[in-house]
């Protein structure tokens, strides 16, 4: 629009002119206070303890070295719990998508018996559930305690995710769904020939959502395991920044180290969702939205 209005000549409004310096002031602000923090735990990482204890540490290291994350990267527990935190996280998710997208394409379909009884007891779930108490109970009585199935199926369905999915299913025209059932394909055959290659941002919106979501899960995982092999990383994460398990017996001069490796453990844990979040963020923006409004 700012375009057409230069070539046309139009003189933009003053009133346009303002809000668009304030609108991008309060979202310079807004993205400084959201990377701030990022910055600030990498620059503390790797500084010297003494500079983190006095506060020199702003935006750059200060007394730059790496003994952190040798310290970090020679604890045995952190490579066993990355594991199985990406065991959780790829699991997790491929569940998660393949429940969201089947329920999604059950209740999308219009000539399904009793559509709209299910939506709605799905929406139900969504503002109402049994608890903590009885969650735990019907895990333990399934003897799913100290299991990975602990961790990836009691959630493994948004209802959240799965009405927008839903709602992006039913925008797809049905001339295609129309054709593609005259050439013979069945309910799975459009859904994976016609329906889910057209839904790869919406695929990979949720996906990152879901995947997020485990990665950064820690509270089920204090629920549901009680062995240190299972712990996911974020127990490590706790146990390292809220206890100093690291350094819990070590000499007085690690013991200064702890602040450093506080940040670094931080910086190993968020590395991964850094590393792949710029490969989805080109699904990201148009996902987001897609599903959200049904014309």
């Amino acid at each position: 629009m700012e375009r057409t209005l230069r070539s046309s000549g139009i003189r933009e409004p003053v009133s346009r002119r303002v809000f668009q310096v304030i609108n991008v002031i309060i979202l310079l602000l807004v993205s400084f206070a959201m990377l701030y923090p990022v910055v600030f735990v990498t620059a503390a990482s790797f500084s010297g303890e003494t500079a983190i204890l006095r506060g020199d540490v702003v935006f750059i290291p200060v007394e730059p070295h790496v003994k952190a994350y040798q310290k970090v990267f020679n604890y045995p527990l952190l490579w066993q719990s990355y594991g199985n935190t990406l065991l959780y996280t790829f699991l997790g998710t491929a569940i998660n998508l393949i429940l969201t997208v089947f329920g999604a394409w059950s209740l999308s379909r219009k000539k399904m018996v009793g559509r709209r009884f299910f939506t709605l007891m799905c929406t139900f779930t969504m503002f109402f559930n049994g608890g903590m108490i009885p969650t735990f109970l019907v895990i333990k009585e399934l003897k799913l305690l100290n299991t990975i199935w602990a961790i990836v199926l009691p959630g493994a369905v948004s209802t959240y995710n799965m009405i927008l999915m839903r709602t992006f299913f039913l925008q797809i025209p049905q001339s295609l769904v129309e054709a593609a059932e005259l050439d013979g394909c069945k309910d799975f055959g459009v859904l994976f020939r016609i329906v889910l290659p057209l839904s790869l941002a919406s695929l990979m919106t949720i996906g990152m959502f879901y995947a997020v979501a485990h990665w950064n899960s820690y509270f089920t995982a204090v629920l549901y395991l009680s062995k240190p092999e299972l712990y996911p990383l974020q127990i490590i994460l706790r146990q390292v920044v809220l206890m100093n398990e690291i350094v819990e017996n070590a000499s007085s001069t690690e013991n200064v180290m702890a602040e450093g490796i506080k940040y670094a453990t931080i910086v190993v844990a968020m590395l991964p969702m850094l590393c792949i979040y710029p490969f989805v963020q080109r699904y990201f923006v148009k996902g987001v939205m897609v599903g959200s409004v049904k014309e």
